[in-house]
């Protein structure tokens, strides 16, 4: 049993949408309804909920376990939260709703594969549902699920529903979004999200978890282009074998077999790959997204920041990089300023070339003449780092397309960035 708990695959997901939609209360619903809270932790927002003078158990509480989101009633970080079923297990991120808090679910949604986004039925599409299926597009998220909430105050009524979905899929259309499904219900009552609705029955779909459960998410990753960027150099501290030299690291893409012929990058040497391990257990292949060591038959000169990568198939090599950028600091971009982009196992220092155009969330038109850039803008910039960087296009591959900035003197993160 042990085992088959470690084996199964596993799927990240996030939750996002407008204060007070619901987010919290359908994790907690998720969480309860598939038995995986303790009895002692029902027990206890139990108590709290009949303190606070609710007349009901409010889950809510079980993914707002920091004491200033309990006080206000909303969330403020990102919440992460484990769970599994017999057929999956789950990371969830709780993401928050307001504006000012929009780096969060960046943070968020960056690695998920799937986004659940939550819409009040009572207010349909406002602007933060539309920034926050833009931002996933963004990020490349492959599933998106729009949960289409409290459908017990709007007396569980299909039009409303039909409406809502009709206004989304005109919107989505203009993003580049691979997969979308759409699931109404009532995160209070529990209708829709583990156990089928009969308030719904004009609903044909399958159920919040069985989504979950079913969506495919092992053609999510890059099998195709071979990217190992180097984290970590190991040396032997053994007598046994004291010239061992493994090179330690996540695969970014592609699938690396012992025997393989390998370029490091950015030398341009090639070797052939010698040993595979995982942990200390041998292997033959390995593909995103493992984190191996390997070693080579050459002894070459390997460091922090390398690639290694397929003869036939290399990242582009450059220091002038286009990025569309969501800007997360309070304090505006600046031009004159220097600043520090963190990309795979490399940091290295940067400069604004150019701000191109920012985006209009709503309209998703181009505007062209505003230069500011403020927080969550999202903006396409031009900037040229001080080395080369080994990057592929984003949508191509989340790993090695996306990028941070850091602003240089405070070392704050200032913006995410993908590669465009």
């Amino acid at each position: 049993m042990k085992n088959s708990y470690l084996n199964m695959e596993l799927m990240r997901f996030s939750t996002a949408g407008n204060v007070d939609d619901g987010k919290s209360t359908l994790i907690g619903r998720l969480l309860y309804d598939s038995k995986a809270i303790f009895q002692d932790q029902y027990e206890s927002i139990q108590e709290i909920s009949l303190r606070n003078g609710e007349e009901q158990v409010n889950l809510a509480l079980l993914t707002d376990g920091l004491k200033e989101e309990r006080e206000q009633g909303i969330t403020i970080d990102v919440a992460y939260r484990y769970f599994a079923t017999p057929k999956r297990k789950f990371i969830i991120a709780d993401t928050p709703g307001h504006f000012q808090y929009t780096k969060n679910m960046v943070t968020g949604a960056s690695t998920c594969n799937l986004s659940i986004i939550l819409i009040d039925a009572r207010k349909g599409i406002v602007e933060q549902t539309k920034r926050h299926a833009f931002i996933a597009s963004l990020l490349g998220v492959p599933h998106l699920i729009f949960a289409i909430n409290k459908m017990d105050l709007v007396e569980f009524d299909a039009d409303t529903f039909y409406q809502i979905k009709s206004e989304i899929e005109s919107f989505v259309a203009k993003l580049n979004v691979k997969d979308i499904q759409f699931v109404p219900i009532s995160a209070l009552k529990g209708d829709n999200v583990v156990e089928e609705s009969k308030n719904m029955d004009w609903y044909r779909g399958g159920t919040l978890m069985y989504l979950l459960e079913n969506v495919h998410v092992g053609s999510d990753y890059n099998h195709v282009d071979c990217r190992f960027p180097v984290q970590h150099v190991i040396r032997s501290q053994s007598s046994e074998a004291p010239d061992y030299c493994g090179y330690a690291g996540r695969v970014f893409g592609g699938v690396f077999k012992k025997g393989d012929e390998v370029v490091v990058l950015p030398s341009g040497e090639s070797s052939k790959i010698n040993t595979i391990k995982l942990a200390e257990k041998s292997i033959e292949e390995a593909f995103a997204p493992m984190s191996v060591s390997m070693t080579l038959e050459d002894n070459l000169d390997v460091s922090r920041g390398d690639m290694i990568v397929r003869v036939s198939n290399k990242p582009t090599v450059s220091e002038d990089i286009e990025v569309i950028f969501v800007w997360l600091s309070e304090e505006p971009l600046n031009s004159t300023k220097k600043y520090i982009v963190k990309h795979s196992s490399n940091e290295v220092k940067c400069s604004i070339k150019e701000m191109r155009y920012k985006i209009d969330i709503n309209t998703l038109h181009r505007l062209q003449e505003d230069k500011v850039v403020e927080m969550n803008d999202i903006a396409r910039i031009a900037i040229v780092t001080s080395k080369p960087l080994l990057f592929d296009r984003y949508e191509r591959n989340r790993n090695t397309g996306s990028l941070i900035l850091i602003d240089e003197a405070t070392n704050k993160t200032v913006a995410a960035g993908m590669i465009v």
